[in-house]
């Protein structure tokens, strides 16, 4: 008897970052994956992931792309880049949506972001660009599920990771505010979990994931202290003066926090609630900040 096909999943920005590494391996060995985006990156082995390079704000040929795909999953967004570039990238992806509307695609799965201040949403070409694909795909008519995740965390995290680091090396942090403001990481590992869970349902809208723990800003920073046996030593700036920091450093090259991340996360708006659904409990950041430490006193800072 032969093997029935494996359904094929168009990943959409690729699996080199820290989302895309933990999807292709929740979808790998289920799926035929065929990511879409500019680089090689080492974990798209061949038999695991078929690559398809192109520039997602460049013209690209989506209606043969998304034919026979059971699910598209779109990953694709700067943190940071130009109004230009975000531009570009966005009618790139309304290019995907409407091409997945005309082919009637099954399934469509986007990651989005959580509400940000209001100013934030009206100006800010990473939010308002984000919402604009947002509302488009929320129009096609499709079976489509939008995930708005809360702060990630996972080996080779852009935060909470680097902050480990820092500690180790300077004993200290700066603390924006009082700390007093909410936040609930979320593994990165589950929310591939989330978005396989979700690519082989039935459920259409949008939900906002946290992970398991609404905790304070504060905190959440003092056990990345005790993971690293330190003693909490903090900083204190206050918000608007870290606003202006997080500025200065991106101006001079720096991309560890930007200046609107700041403003987002003391805007005490990224204390979601927990993702509900998965056969496991989610993991605790606790567990997360133990192995990492682990790995960094132990010399691999990798």
């Amino acid at each position: 008897m032969s093997t029935p096909p494996r359904p094929t999943l168009l990943l959409v920005g690729g699996g080199g970052g820290l989302v895309g590494r933990a999807v292709v391996e929740e979808f790998a060995g289920s799926y035929r994956i065929l990511s879409v985006h500019r680089h090689h990156v080492p974990n798209e082995v061949a038999g695991k992931v078929e690559w398809f390079p192109a520039d997602l704000g460049r013209t690209i040929d989506w209606t043969s792309l998304v034919q026979g795909t059971k699910v598209i999953l779109t990953l694709a967004w700067y943190r940071w880049e130009s109004e230009q570039r975000f531009r570009e990238l966005r009618d790139g992806l309304l290019r995907l949506v409407d091409a997945a509307r005309r082919a009637d695609v099954p399934r469509l799965l986007h990651v989005s972001v959580p509400p940000a201040p209001a100013d934030l949403e009206e100006r800010l070409p990473y939010l308002r660009y984000k919402r604009e694909v947002d509302a488009a795909i929320e129009a096609t008519g499709l079976s489509y599920r939008i995930l708005r995740p809360s702060m990630l965390f996972g080996h080779g995290d852009r935060l909470l990771g680097v902050l480990l680091r820092l500690i180790h090396r300077y004993g200290r942090l700066p603390m924006f505010g009082d700390g007093s403001y909410h936040v609930s990481p979320l593994a990165a590992r589950d929310l591939a979990a989330a978005l396989r869970l979700e690519a082989e349902g039935f459920s259409v809208g949008t939900v906002d994931a946290g992970g398991p723990v609404r905790y304070t800003y504060h905190d959440l920073t003092d056990l990345l202290f005790a993971a690293l046996d330190r003693r909490p030593k903090y900083v204190k700036l206050r918000p608007q003066d870290s606003a202006r920091l997080a500025s200065l450093m991106s101006r001079l090259g720096s991309s560890l926090l930007y200046a609107y991340e700041v403003r987002w996360l003391v805007s005490d708006l990224l204390g979601l609630p927990p993702y509900e659904g998965l056969d496991r409990p989610l993991m605790r950041t606790e567990t997360y900040l133990r192995r990492e430490a682990a790995r960094i006193l132990s010399g691999d800072g990798r």
